[in-house]
């Protein structure tokens, strides 16, 4: 299939032949993430908080950062990611929505990237009482998968998520490519600090693309917010030194494979015929955005099943407990290296 295809459905539909019983979308635990962040780079804006506010979904670059820049802890969002969200939401909210005991549920989680299996393993990552996700399969090692259980993948129906956890946005879509956490953060940011529904979806778009370093300012109301997107880690350590060194930013995201998690090191792998002349994070990253133009939602903030999880169960944004469920820690593992 053309590289930058969406498999999506065929894949769900793969997943319920291997035996699931339930399949459930990452992008629901991105729009949770996008709600929590939101609300925290809020916070720390509009009471004096620890600024740049640094995104935390990548756990490759969170351990490099308790590693390397672990004076930059602080700075870091204190959100879990969507793959330990939503995992923390299946054996709690879910859970007790549908009688479940969690003890009994066993959460696999499909992910583009190998550092995920080490994420599942941190510290504070066990909103249940019970780790939170308790495997991960890399998108290629779901392939392998699939072709030894004889299934022909390109003749699949496309089958449609579970329901109850199976509703998202555009914003969840485009978390995968570099710069798709900045412009969904903001998308949410932008209607809660103005108070209003802004109509132009599209305005952050100059964290689009991937150059391994984006900077953009935008006006939002009566603020400047000046953002710093980096991919690769030794853009993010051009990037960080920057901060240190006293230039201003007030959000940085960073993701540890250049070009996003699209570009990831679990990813099916290409002959060097291909890879050394098709710029594939481009064409997976055009196939997220592509999503986000035309799903019907494109705000985190406005997903009826995300309104309906803050209604039911977590009361709001940056409540106690969402801070127990889908928040964690950091600890710093050795001197700060410049």
């Amino acid at each position: 299939m053309p590289i930058g295809t969406n498999v999506k459905g065929k894949m769900v539909a793969a997943l319920r032949r291997l035996g699931f019983d339930k399949v459930f979308d990452t992008d629901f635990g991105a729009d949770l993430t996008i709600m929590e962040e939101a609300n925290e780079f809020i916070e720390r804006v509009q009471n004096g908080g620890k600024l740049p506010m640094i995104t935390s979904c990548s756990p490759g670059w969170i351990n490099y950062c308790e590693h390397y820049f672990p004076d930059m802890l602080d700075n870091l969002s204190t959100c879990k990611s969507p793959q330990q969200m939503t995992g923390a939401m299946i054996k709690t909210w879910y859970a007790e929505q549908n009688g479940l005991d969690p003890k009994d549920i066993v959460v696999v989680s499909i992910m583009p990237c190998t550092a995920k299996k080490y994420e599942i393993h941190r510290a504070d990552q066990d909103a249940a009482g019970y780790p939170d996700i308790d495997i991960v399969l890399t998108t290629r090692e779901l392939a392998r998968m699939i072709n030894r259980a004889h299934i022909n993948f390109t003749d699949l129906p496309d089958e449609e998520f579970d329901p109850a956890l199976g509703i998202t946005t555009g914003a969840g879509a485009i978390f995968g490519a570099t710069g798709g956490v900045m412009e969904a953060a903001l998308r949410t940011a932008a209607d809660w600090i103005t108070g209003k529904d802004l109509s132009v979806i599209d305005y952050y778009t100059d964290v689009r693309g991937t150059d391994g370093i984006k900077t953009a300012t935008y006006d939002i109301k009566d603020l400047t917010i000046k953002v710093g997107v980096a991919s690769g880690l030794a853009n993010a350590k051009e990037l960080l030194n920057r901060v240190r060194e006293g230039e201003h930013f007030d959000f940085i995201e960073i993701m540890c494979c250049p070009g996003g998690c699209v570009n990831g090191g679990g990813q099916p792998l290409q002959p060097s015929s291909i890879y050394n002349f098709t710029d594939l994070k481009t064409k997976r990253a055009k196939a997220l955005y592509d999503e986000d133009k035309e799903l019907p939602i494109r705000k985190s903030h406005k997903s009826p099943i995300i309104e309906k999880l803050y209604k039911e169960y977590l009361e709001k944004p940056g409540s106690h407990k969402a801070h127990e469920l889908l928040h964690t820690s950091y600890s710093a593992k050795v001197k700060p290296v410049k």
